[in-house]
């Protein structure tokens, strides 16, 4: 009897799940009615979310500790464009190079930034994320401040799901729910997602051709021309007017070059014609970019600056270009983290816009201290520092 016993109480231990939470059970069971307004069955909707009892701990965490925008530029540009990222993206340029090429010709965007998001979304297809969707969105819209994001992308994940282009058993991504090769979000994949090889289905997880072709479709929807690159390093002659930094200033690339910007290498930029405004990354101390509409098309993909130039950076030493040749400075402060962030909402309540308030100093931060200090008569350093946040605090 003891036997049988232990036998039933192990069974209903089994059948139960251990971690069950029944309040994200009932919050998921909430979501139904906007489901069914959107138009899917009761039927798809408890297939998508059997099973799912908890909400998922990494989500939780890494949503609040993602590294392109946690890191400095050096940092996060340390951790992606390693040597055996680019070395791999190589391998796959010579493996691939016929089907990146025609991508290319139909497209317009160059090959060596498709590899370059290839290996920083996915290692090269290695790893597509393996987290279930649903959960991953359903974690989201419980907690945090992605609320709005996950609801979103939870009705076009049931889109996808509807059209049997996955089904919920084998619906994976990453903590966020991209998907595929290339990192799609869902309703990426619904707007750009393109059946490259003819097979009937725009499969961005079993084919990088799908998964390749789509990212160049969504690049040429966000604005890439095939007749520049992203950018270059540059370097600036002394006495340059620091005002003009940032993309308040659009200049052609020949406008540019009068005033005395000359690249990192060689004597002269191509694409004259094109526009392009100068961002400092990680400082007025640290490498000069001159970078063209195409760099806000990777900025699209990801907003983080040191996603777009990881991305871009990886691509040029696929292609074989030189490094960054200026040298990293240490970005060091005298401003705690909520003084950051400070320093940020003001900037932006004033009107200069920092792109969010994440105690983060990146491109955009940079630029809206200079064009602070320029408005109130500061020496124009660029410098996020202490002085610059009392006088902030001063009201200009």
């Amino acid at each position: 009897m003891r036997k049988l016993l232990l036998a039933l109480m192990l069974g209903v231990a089994l059948a139960s799940p251990a971690h069950a939470d029944a309040k994200f059970e009932a919050f998921v069971q909430s979501l139904w009615p906007q489901v069914k307004a959107a138009g899917f069955s009761r039927e798809l909707f408890d297939a998508a979310f059997k099973g799912i009892t908890d909400p998922d701990p990494v989500v939780i965490k890494l949503a609040d500790n993602q590294p392109e925008f946690k890191s400095t530029t050096s940092e996060y540009l340390d951790k992606t464009v390693t040597p055996a990222r680019i070395q791999q993206g190589k391998d796959g340029l010579a493996a691939n190079d016929a089907l990146l090429s025609a991508i290319q010709a139909k497209y317009g965007v160059e090959k060596y930034v498709l590899l370059g998001i290839w290996g920083i979304e996915s290692n090269y297809g290695r790893e597509m994320g393996n987290m279930p969707v649903m959960r991953s969105l359903a974690t989201l819209m419980y907690y945090g401040n992605k609320k709005q994001y996950a609801k979103e992308q939870l009705i076009a994940a049931f889109t996808i799901l509807k059209r049997g282009i996955k089904s919920p058993d084998n619906f994976t991504g990453s903590w966020a729910g991209a998907l595929g090769h290339t990192q799609f979000i869902p309703t990426t994949y619904l707007a750009s997602a393109v059946d490259w090889n003819g097979d009937g289905k725009k499969d961005i997880w079993g084919s990088k051709e799908d998964a390749l072709a789509s990212t160049a479709h969504y690049l040429s929807q966000s604005g890439w021309k095939s007749d520049r690159p992203w950018g270059w390093e540059a370097k600036l002659p002394d006495g340059f007017d620091r005002a003009l930094i940032g993309r308040a200033h659009w200049k052609t690339v020949a406008e540019w070059e009068k005033l005395g910007i000359k690249p990192a290498i060689g004597d002269h930029f191509s694409s004259p014609a094109a526009k392009a405004f100068v961002m400092i990354p990680q400082g007025i101390d640290g490498p000069v970019f001159l970078v063209t509409q195409n760099f806000l098309a990777l900025l699209a993909y990801n907003y983080s600056h040191g996603y777009a130039l990881a991305v871009a950076m990886l691509g040029d030493r696929i292609a074989g270009r030189a490094k960054v040749q200026a040298a990293w400075p240490a970005q060091t402060t005298d401003l705690t983290f909520k003084e950051r962030v400070e320093m940020q909402t003001r900037l932006t309540d004033m009107g200069f816009d920092t792109s969010g308030a994440d105690g983060r100093f990146g491109a955009k931060t940079y630029e809206a201290v200079l064009a602070f200090q320029k408005k109130v008569g500061l020496p124009l350093d660029g410098f996020p520092s202490r002085k610059v946040l009392e006088r902030l605090r001063a009201g200009g």
